[in-house]
């Protein structure tokens, strides 16, 4: 069945919904459902349906627009019924909204555990809980990274380090270059000036999980960023240097980028790539312990802190795994929750799925046959 004729009221174009979509956030999950012309089907936003075209797509602010629109719900989602995770999404989403807020009324505001939970009606412990479950980090890690967003803004836009520092809440420089290296890759004053001076060399090229760009200097890579197209990627590594001198190069990178994607393919297992990153003493750490990890073989948090000599850092190995530039190369899909499920992925659930289950087989498979 092919639904061609949507009310305009029902109709509603988002590019935050359809990002949502792309993505399969659980965390949108009961703000709004969306429709498929072509099958007459309406689904949650984190379903796990194959992507439809753009063009084809109709959101709703509920089930109940989507079938007076002539949809039936989906048979895998069953975006009519209401769910556990969807219920804590809406919960996290009004934290989230609530911590944006007061950072927008007053960047300095100090948001402690306890007050945000006591906020909700929830105990702190729980609080923390139902964050890292819904989005993999927790309430402080959301808030720092709000507001290193702003400062990056900031920055971007001109505005001097110290001014930009103290307009985005960070109380003194020592806490804002002790997180700079980890979330921009540089200090503040190199990122507010672009990457001026920097020649970086990138070619994007099809894989197995979709597009991939790398991106490196002279030195070594710099950059492995995951997609479904290339416009957003080559916007992503722009965005972050804008006054760099970038240029495409195929033949240059070439072979850093063929050995890339014969390891996802499973035909070169070890890659052992020359790395242009800077980061801070503790990532780098993390970041050796991963490489260290072998083919087709997880780790938790608590085993990776436990390695690095600090069982009690679980929170900052996680930071270091999330703020990890070259994916794949630094193997941070390895790396997995204590329970053996799989944590947030800055390239997708999916894809970090795609991956272990891939190295295992293949890992499995080479055994059987020695």
């Amino acid at each position: 069945m092919t639904i061609s004729v949507v009310s305009r009221a029902s109709r509603t174009k988002s590019p935050r919904r359809w990002r949502d979509v792309k993505q399969r956030r659980p965390t949108a999950d009961g703000s709004f459902v969306y429709a498929v012309s072509s099958t007459g089907v309406y689904c949650r936003p984190s379903c796990p349906s194959k992507r439809p075209r753009p063009d084809r797509v109709v959101f709703f602010a509920d089930p109940q627009e989507a079938e007076l629109a002539g949809f039936r719900a989906c048979r895998r989602c069953r975006p009519q019924l209401p769910s556990p995770q969807g219920e804590a999404a809406w919960l996290v989403r009004r934290i989230c909204q609530k911590i944006d807020d007061t950072l927008a009324s007053d960047p300095e505001a100090r948001l402690t555990l306890v007050e945000l939970s006591r906020s909700f009606g929830l105990k702190p412990h729980k609080m923390e809980r139902l964050f890292q479950r819904i989005l993999g980090i927790t309430p402080r890690q959301f808030t720092d990274a709000q507001r290193m967003t702003q400062l990056k803004s900031k920055l971007r836009k001109g505005e001097k380090v110290t001014t930009a520092m103290y307009d985005a809440g960070f109380g003194s420089s020592s806490r804002l270059y002790e997180r700079a290296s980890g979330q921009m890759g540089m200090t503040p004053a190199v990122y507010r000036r672009g990457g001026q001076g920097m020649a970086i060399s990138y070619t994007i090229a099809a894989s197995p999980l979709g597009r991939v760009l790398v991106a490196a200097t002279q030195r070594g890579v710099s950059a492995v960023y995951l997609g479904d197209s290339d416009e957003p990627l080559k916007k992503a590594l722009v965005q972050e240097y804008p006054r760099a001198e970038i240029r495409q190069d195929p033949a240059g990178i070439g072979p850093w980028v063929r050995g890339i994607i014969r390891h996802l393919r499973g035909q070169e297992p070890h890659i052992d790539l020359p790395l242009d990153v800077q980061a801070t003493a503790f990532q780098r750490r993390v970041w050796e312990e991963l490489r260290r990890i072998p083919y087709g073989s997880t780790k938790s948090y608590t085993e990776v802190a436990r390695a690095i000599g600090k069982p009690k850092a679980i929170r900052a190995v996680a930071r270091a795994c999330a703020t990890n530039p070259v994916s794949i190369v630094v193997p941070c899909h390895r790396v997995v929750r204590q329970d053996g499920n799989l944590a947030g992925y800055r390239w997708g659930l999916k894809r970090k799925e795609a991956l272990v289950a891939k190295e295992r087989s293949l890992a499995s498979r080479g055994k059987r046959a020695s």
